[in-house]
């Protein structure tokens, strides 16, 4: 790395644990909560400012609204199975304007996306052992 980003990188990080505080008051704003991973990842100053300040740039885009962002999220998160950070998100949801509606009718996208997903993969593979079911001439 150049010298000068070295330092650039060096002065910022200067600043993480600092940051990091402020972080960690700015997730809880954002989120209604503070996820219990963030706690413990705080103990890394560096990494957490590093990590948390490119996890908010990426789950707050400027091309997105809040709420938008945060529909997006639930549904990330209901395709990765990860349940914890679906009900943050939901909470948060209903926090940026979302409905009930809105919020389950994300979720049942996500499951067709998810059904989908289990589908092509398996029924490729029951194609290649049984056949895809239509004899010769058919």
């Amino acid at each position: 790395m150049k010298p000068e980003n070295e330092k650039l990188i060096d002065d910022f990080l200067a600043h993480a644990d600092d940051l990091g505080d402020d972080i960690m008051a700015d997730i809880g704003e954002m989120l209604g909560v503070m996820p219990f991973i963030f706690s413990i990842l705080r103990n890394r100053p560096d990494t957490f400012a590093l990590s948390t300040l490119a996890d908010y740039r990426f789950s707050r885009p400027d091309s997105l609204d809040a709420k938008t962002a945060e529909l997006v999220t639930m549904a990330a998160a209901a395709g990765a199975g990860a349940d914890d950070c679906l009900k943050v998100h939901m909470k948060a949801a209903l926090k940026e304007g979302a409905s009930r509606d809105e919020i389950l009718d994300v979720l049942q996208i996500a499951a067709m996306i998810g059904k989908t997903r289990v589908l092509a993969s398996s029924l490729r593979r029951f194609r290649e052992v049984c056949g895809d079911g239509r004899e010769a001439g058919e």
